[in-house]
């Protein structure tokens, strides 16, 4: 053995005298850079066929990038009009993600990558996923029909699930909405599907109806052309459609009703206006609204 060591060790003393120092080194990093960076497999590599493979995969690549700056541009300037802010945003990213996927995938295919294997994984990973988080899922699609129906915009007065207040977002798996006393309320899309939604502000005009009751011993006709006088005397009521003034049925009282349209933001000012005019029209005609109250007489024993 050591007879072997010190032979071999002549040879090598043998070579490096051979050649000079500079070349000795020169061979030894070449060798380590072949070993490395495998330069025969690299070489290899690089063939007319591979090298236009990779030209039409970037020259892809680019175009797809075109027609997708193009669809977004063309969406934000366009389409935009059309969509609610909150839809417009949604399908921008919608077109994103799929960009990005496709492209993904795109140069998966181009690497050799078997897609077939991908979408295996994909679908074992989507299951999995599914049951883990089924809420989630059901207000995702809950959120699709909610966006597609368009009953409701940011902005509008909403009531659901006992819930009620004014739409701040509308996302796939939420709706977000701020109460009258400035609370915010995060509702689920499955609760608005599954709920009554009641949205106040969808159409521009609304009407309501005022129940006034008239005491038994009141002179109703008086009452009703009093009553009739009192939309005139309200600025935000409409004339068209034409307000109503009509009796409807027998409780304590008589019951007089006043239904009058206006403007779905003037509801509060209507509801001040009417009020106000209707106490003050009956006061001045005589005409008796009556109310519950208590006699209390303190009796000495």
């Amino acid at each position: 053995m050591e007879e072997e060591i010190v032979t071999e060790a002549e040879n090598l003393v043998e070579t490096v005298a051979a050649k000079s120092i500079p070349d000795t080194v020169v061979d030894t990093v070449t060798e380590t850079t072949r070993s490395i960076l495998h330069v025969d497999d690299f070489k290899k590599l690089i063939t007319a066929e591979n090298l236009i493979k990779a030209g039409t995969g970037i020259l892809a690549l680019i175009i797809f990038y075109i027609i997708y700056r193009f669809i977004k541009s063309f969406i934000k300037r366009r389409a935009v009009k059309k969509l609610e802010p909150h839809n417009a945003m949604l399908l921008n990213k919608v077109i994103s993600y799929v960009f990005y996927v496709l492209m993904a995938m795109y140069v998966l295919g181009l690497i050799g990558v078997d897609l077939s294997a991908v979408w295996g994984a994909a679908g074992v990973a989507g299951l999995a996923i599914g049951f883990a988080a089924q809420t989630s899922v059901s207000n995702l699609i809950s959120g699709i029909f909610v966006l597609s129906e368009k009953t409701m915009k940011v902005g509008d007065f909403i009531s659901v699930g006992g819930e009620s207040g004014v739409v701040d977002g509308i996302g796939l798996l939420s709706v977000k909405i701020h109460t009258l006393d400035n609370q915010m309320i995060r509702i689920p899309n499955s609760t608005i599907i599954n709920s009554n939604l009641m949205n106040y502000n969808h159409f521009p005009l609304r009407r309501f109806v005022f129940e006034i009751p008239i005491g038994y011993e009141t002179d109703l006709t008086k009452a009703l052309e009093t009553v009739r006088k009192v939309p005139a005397l309200c600025p935000t009521v409409l004339e068209e459609p034409a307000p109503a003034v009509f009796y409807d049925g027998f409780k304590e009282a008589v019951v007089l009703k006043l239904a009058v349209w206006f403007k779905s933001c003037d509801l509060a000012q209507t509801k001040n206006d009417v009020y106000i005019n209707v106490i003050n029209l009956c006061k001045e005609a005589g005409v008796e609204i009556p109310y519950t109250y208590y006699n209390i007489r303190m009796l000495n024993k």
